[in-house]
């Protein structure tokens, strides 16, 4: 009898994020790290691929095929397409259960409108959700990484995915103080497209400035400056081109996201309360979500704030370890967002 409640208990945790979806299966963790791209037949919107095998076609599909990314700044930019690529990883991650809808508890950005909220909720239950629980990502960040959010003093958490990022004071299990600005992994990638034309009139996709992001990418100086091969078309002859960039170059050209991230945590840090603001001075802010592996961005928060900045253990598994903690104790958690 425990086995079929254990079975029936069965629940999926889900980091719908603008870059990467990352799935945790209740009682077996993360069990899933994907991309959130979907590639479709033009003509007929029949499914080609998703996840990982999609993302090797962006940039590089035939004309009868389009390789989609349907969340945009945190939120659904294309619903039907969302839906299929729910409906894939919810599939994938409970074919021990596939006679059994399972609860799925989903992070969204704290800045999304209801009306944003209830496209991910219905686009959920249409993928095959029995119930759907939506959980704010600062929330389940702060959870995934271990901070203490129980306890009567402040924890800071700064949540930096693909499409936005989020910035919140937590306290006594609770949201005291949270921005959302739409800045991630995408702005950081076109602002690396931009330079690379503006500079040297070069012209590459949103693969080749990942690349160059995840070799060279620096916020602050780095002991050792790097340097990255890059290949792009020419934008004068047309005709494929290669050159080298510096750490110090592209740190140059991301200048402008990371001052905007540093603007809202300052925002934020202007908005608690003094005694709030004492407990963070020792504790310090912690970062998590795949920008938070951008080199010594830490360093440059801490010097913006003169306060100690950590990057979480595993960044890009918060968010998602935090919606599993959440499936762990799914009852305390639907009592408190009633």
């Amino acid at each position: 009898m425990s086995g079929i409640k254990g079975f029936l208990s069965n629940g999926i945790g889900i980091d719908l994020g603008t870059a990467n979806t990352l799935v945790y299966l209740k009682d077996s963790g993360v069990v899933m790290s994907e991309p959130s791209v979907v590639a479709i037949y033009s003509n007929s919107k029949k499914v080609v691929a998703v996840g990982e095998k999609a993302k090797k076609m962006l940039g590089k599909t035939p004309g009868n095929i389009t390789a989609i990314r349907p969340m945009k700044v945190g939120v659904i930019a294309d619903y039907e397409i969302t839906e299929i690529m729910l409906r894939y990883f919810i599939e994938k991650a409970s074919k021990q259960f596939s006679f059994i809808q399972p609860k799925v508890v989903i992070a969204v950005p704290s800045g999304i409108t209801g009306v944003e909220r209830r496209a991910v909720q219905e686009a959920a239950i249409r993928a095959g959700a029995r119930s759907v629980l939506l959980q704010e990502e600062p929330l389940m960040a702060a959870i995934g990484v271990g901070l203490p959010i129980e306890e009567p003093n402040a924890s800071m958490i700064v949540d930096i995915g693909g499409g936005t990022t989020e910035v919140a004071v937590i306290s006594l299990s609770n949201v005291v103080c949270s921005r959302s600005v739409r800045i991630g992994g995408d702005e950081f990638d076109n602002c690396i497209i931009q330079y690379m034309k503006r500079a040297y009139n070069l012209i590459i996709g949103e693969r080749t400035a990942e690349e160059i992001k995840i070799n060279i990418g620096s916020a602050f100086p780095l002991d050792k400056e790097l340097t990255w091969e890059v290949k792009g078309r020419d934008a004068q002859s047309g005709l494929p081109k290669t050159l080298y960039v510096s750490s110090q170059e592209i740190r140059e050209a991301l200048s402008d996201p990371f001052n905007a991230i540093t603007n809202v945590i300052h925002e934020v840090l202007q908005r608690i309360e003094p005694e709030l603001s004492a407990d963070l001075t020792t504790r310090g802010i912690v970062l998590s979500g795949g920008g938070a592996l951008i080199r010594n961005l830490n360093l440059r928060i801490s010097a913006s704030t003169l306060m100690p900045c950590f990057v979480a253990d595993n960044p890009l598994r918060a968010v998602v370890n935090g919606t599993g903690a959440v499936l762990e104790n799914y009852d305390f958690w639907t009592k408190e967002n009633s």
